[in-house]
């Protein structure tokens, strides 16, 4: 996160579209960029999806369906969404936010080609375990 400067640039606008799942940005240069809260959630630039360090992602899987549930200030430099999974450790800065728009065809490219190396998808989340069977396991016909 750079922080601000006279190149960084400024949101104007914030807007949730919660029917199509959108997070739309607009920008003082008169950028305005649509981003699905999929894909703000799997690149989110928490410690948790990114790690600490390069080759320390963690891939994340099965998003297609979270919603962002409330967004938070951080000072003037940043936002803090909460996403339907109980992920709500990212903070987005506005130059993040703006590259992201950017780059959103490359990066959205980027991870389905990731997901579909690890066998992985964008409806089941790996990250959970699977509920354990009742006791007996079976279906319950006898």
């Amino acid at each position: 996160m750079a922080g601000l400067d006279k190149h960084t640039p400024i949101p104007t606008e914030i807007k949730l579209h919660q029917q199509s799942k959108l997070m739309e940005v607009s920008f003082a240069d008169g950028a305005n960029f649509k981003l699905p809260f999929e894909y703000l959630r799997v690149y989110s630039p928490s410690a948790e999806v990114r790690g600490h360090g390069p080759g320390q992602e963690t891939l994340q899987s099965g998003k297609r369906n979270v919603d962002i549930t409330a967004v938070e200030a951080v000072g003037n430099y940043a936002i803090k969404p909460s996403f339907s999974d109980g992920h709500d450790s990212g903070i987005y800065s506005w130059d993040l936010l703006y590259d992201l728009g950017l780059n959103y065809e490359s990066n959205w490219q980027t991870y389905l080609i990731r997901l579909d190396a690890a066998g992985e998808n964008r409806d089941v989340d790996s990250s959970k375990k699977p509920p354990k069977s009742p006791a007996g396991g079976g279906c319950g016909k006898h």
